[in-house]
C-alpha cells in the first residue's frame, strides 16, 4: 500500500481550495460574464437572427398591452430578423428586483422600461447598461439615422427636460418613454358644500383647512358632507413624492448631485409634525394604509385625492377604469388641479414617468438590434397611441406638435373613454407646467432615499393611528431607523462612477483576503511540520 504524507495531501487540497475561492471571488466581481464596453458596429447584420427580450410594466390596462403588441408586430415587419419577446410586470419594483438579481448572472433583458433611480443602481454592474450618448447621434443608427427603417425623431425633437432626466454622470443611459406628474383630483361639489371656493392654485393650508372641516359629523355619527360613515378627506398615493415635493417647495434639503443625504433636517420634522396633526383628526391617510385614493374619491369618501396624472382614467364619477362597483359611485364634479403648493407664485411639481434602457451583451449586433427596437418606441405611432391610454404626455415635440395629438386634446369630453375629460385635463396639467417640474438627483442609493422619504410619512401616520407619542425623541429615533434600514449613512457613489483611486470592489477585497488566508494556513502548517521534525531529531 502506498502511504502519502500529510504534506503531499494537504498542499493539493489547499491549492484546489485556492483555485475554487478565486473562481468564486471572480464571479462575485463580475457575474458569469464580464461584457466588454459596447462599440457601435459599422453595419447592422441583417443576415443573422436576433431574439431580444423586452420587459415592460402594465397596470392591467389591456389597451396598453395591445399597444405594446402592435408596436412589436410593426417593428418585426420592418426587421424580420429581430424577434421581440414581451414580458409584462405589474409594477416597476418587480422589474427593478429582477434586473438586480439577473445582473449577477448576466441574464438581464435586452430592453427594459424602468426609472432613472433604478438605472443608477444597475450601473454598479460592470458594463451592464449601455451608454447611449454616442448612439443618440450616430449618423447611421442614431435617432433619425440614415439607416433607420422608420420615421424616428432626432435628438433635438425629444423634449430637453425629459431627455435631461436620463443623464447621469455626464452620460445618457436611457431615453424617456412617457412622462407624467402628480395631480390633485378634487371633489369640487363637496368643497363648495363645505362653504369653500377652490382657488386657482391649491395651497397646503387650503387643503388642510377643508379636510378638517369635512370631519364634522351629525347626531347619527355620519359625516355631514357626504352622509356616510366613511370620510378620509385627503389621501396621498405616493408619499415619497409627497415628501420630496414638499421639501422642494420649501427649498429644504433632500440630496445633492454627489449623493449626499440631506433629508434629515428640521424642515422635514416640521412637515411630519403637521402631517401627524391632521392624521390625529382623521383628515389624512395614505394609499399604503387605506387603499387607492380613486376608490374613496369615486365613492364620495374623499375630497382631495393625489395621484399620478397617469392614473386619471381611474378618477371621477365617469371613470372608465375603477376597482369599485357601479352602485358605489357617487355623482360629483371633479376638478383636476396641480398638487398643493407653499408658494403659488413659484409652483414646483415632480416630473416622473418611465424611461427605456438597454443592457449590454457579448454580441454588439444584438445590442444594436435592441437599440433599434428601443428607438422605435419614440415614434409617433407608439407615443401618441400610448399617451391616449392615460394622462401621460409624449416625450417628443414631433408627437406633441403633430396634428393627430392636437386633435386628440381638442376633443376633450367627447366620450368617457378615449376622450375622457379628466384624463385630458390631467395631461394638460403637465403640458402647462413643464417649466415648473423638477427631478431629484440620481445616484447609486437614490432609490433607497426615495423609499425612506415616503416611509417616514407612513411611519408617522401609523404611529398616530396607534395612539403613539410623536415628539422629538420619536423623530430622532425615526431618523436613525431610516438611516439604518435604507443604509443611507453609507457612502453613495454617483451613478456610473468608477471606484476612486485607492478604492477596490468588495469582491476584489474578498479575493485578496482569501488568498492571504490560504497562504497563511499553508505557512503555519509548514512551520509546524519543521518544528515537529526538529523535535524528533533531538529525540
Amino acid at each position: 500500500m502506498i502511504r502519502l504524507s500529510k504534506r503531499k495531501i494537504l498542499f493539493p487540497i489547499l491549492g484546489a481550495v485556492l483555485v475554487m475561492l478565486f473562481a468564486v471571488a471572480m464571479t462575485g466581481c463580475h457575474g458569469s460574464v464580464d461584457n466588454k464596453a459596447f462599440e457601435i458596429p459599422e453595419e447592422f447584420d441583417e443576415t443573422k437572427t436576433y431574439e431580444i427580450t423586452f420587459w415592460a410594466k402594465n397596470d392591467t390596462n389591456v389597451t396598453q398591452v395591445a399597444i405594446y403588441e402592435k408596436a412589436i408586430a410593426d417593428f418585426e415587419k420592418m426587421y424580420p430578423n429581430i424577434k421581440v419577446n414581451l414580458r409584462l410586470y405589474t409594477d416597476y419594483g418587480r422589474i427593478y428586483n429582477d434586473v438586480i438579481t439577473n445582473i449577477s448572472t448576466n441574464t438581464t433583458p435586452n430592453v427594459c422600461i424602468t426609472y432613472p433611480d433604478h438605472i443608477a443602481t444597475y450601473l454598479t454592474g460592470e458594463n451592464s447598461v449601455v451608454p447611449l450618448t454616442e448612439l443618440l447621434v450616430d449618423e447611421k443608427y442614431g435617432l433619425g439615422g440614415s439607416e433607420i427603417k422608420y420615421e424616428a425623431p432626432v435628438k433635438d425633437e425629444i423634449v430637453s427636460q425629459f431627455l435631461g432626466e436620463c443623464l447621469f454622470n455626464e452620460e445618457y443611459y436611457a431615453i424617456p418613454f412617457m412622462r407624467s406628474t402628480e395631480a390633485c383630483y378634487v371633489n369640487k361639489t363637496y368643497v363648495e358644500a363645505l362653504g369653500y371656493t377652490l382657488p386657482e392654485v391649491l395651497t397646503w393650508d387650503f387643503v388642510w383647512e377643508v379636510s378638517e372641516a369635512a370631519m364634522k359629523k351629525d347626531a347619527e355619527g355620519n359625516f355631514v358632507v357626504n352622509g356616510q360613515k366613511v370620510m378620509i378627506p385627503f389621501i396621498y398615493k405616493s408619499t415619497d413624492n409627497m415628501m420630496i415635493q414638499m421639501l422642494k417647495q420649501k427649498d429644504a434639503g433632500y440630496s445633492n448631485e454627489s449623493g449626499e443625504i440631506l433629508i434629515f433636517n428640521d424642515t422635514t420634522k416640521e412637515l411630519l409634525y403637521t402631517i401627524a396633526e391632521h392624521v390625529k383628526n382623521g383628515a389624512f391617510s395614505t394609499f399604503k394604509i387605506s387603499s387607492y385614493p380613486a376608490n374613496f374619491l369615486n365613492a364620495g369618501q374623499c375630497i382631495f385625492a393625489v395621484d399620478s396624472t397617469a392614473g386619471a382614467t381611474w378618477m371621477g364619477s365617469d371613470a372608465p377604469l375603477s376597482d369599485i362597483s357601479e352602485d358605489k359611485f357617487v355623482r360629483f364634479e371633479t376638478e383636476v388641479m396641480t398638487i398643493p403648493q407653499f408658494d403659488t407664485y413659484n409652483p414646483k411639481m415632480i416630473s416622473q414617468g418611465p424611461s427605456v434602457c438597454i443592457f449590454n451583451k457579448e454580441d454588439p449586433q444584438e445590442v444594436l438590434a435592441s437599440w433599434l427596437f428601443a428607438q422605435y418606441l419614440l415614434t409617433n405611432e407608439v407615443q401618441i397611441a400610448y399617451s391616449k391610454t392615460e394622462g401621460y404626455v409624449p416625450v417628443t415635440t414631433k408627437a406633441l406638435d403633430s396634428s393627430e395629438y392636437k386633435d386628440y386634446l381638442s376633443r376633450i369630453g367627447e366620450d368617457n373613454d378615449e376622450y375622457y375629460d379628466i384624463k385630458i385635463h390631467a395631461a394638460n396639467i403637465l403640458l402647462n407646467n413643464v417649466d415648473n417640474t423638477f427631478v431629484t438627483p440620481v445616484f447609486n442609493g437614490s432609490a433607497s432615499l426615495r423609499d425612506a422619504a415616503g416611509q417616514m410619512i407612513e411611519n408617522v401616520t401609523k404611529s398616530i393611528r396607534r395612539k403613539e407619542v410623536v415628539d422629538e425623541a420619536y423623530m430622532d429615533a425615526l431618523y436613525e431607523n431610516m438611516n439604518s434600514l435604507y443604509r443611507l449613512d453609507q457612502k453613495n457613489d454617483t451613478s456610473g462612477a468608477k471606484p476612486e483611486l485607492g478604492e477596490m470592489p468588495k469582491a476584489s477585497v474578498a479575493l485578496i483576503v482569501t488568498i492571504i488566508g490560504v497562504w497563511v494556513l499553508m505557512g503555519v502548517y509548514v512551520l509546524k511540520e519543521k518544528l515537529k521534525n526538529k523535535k524528533m531529531k533531538k529525540i
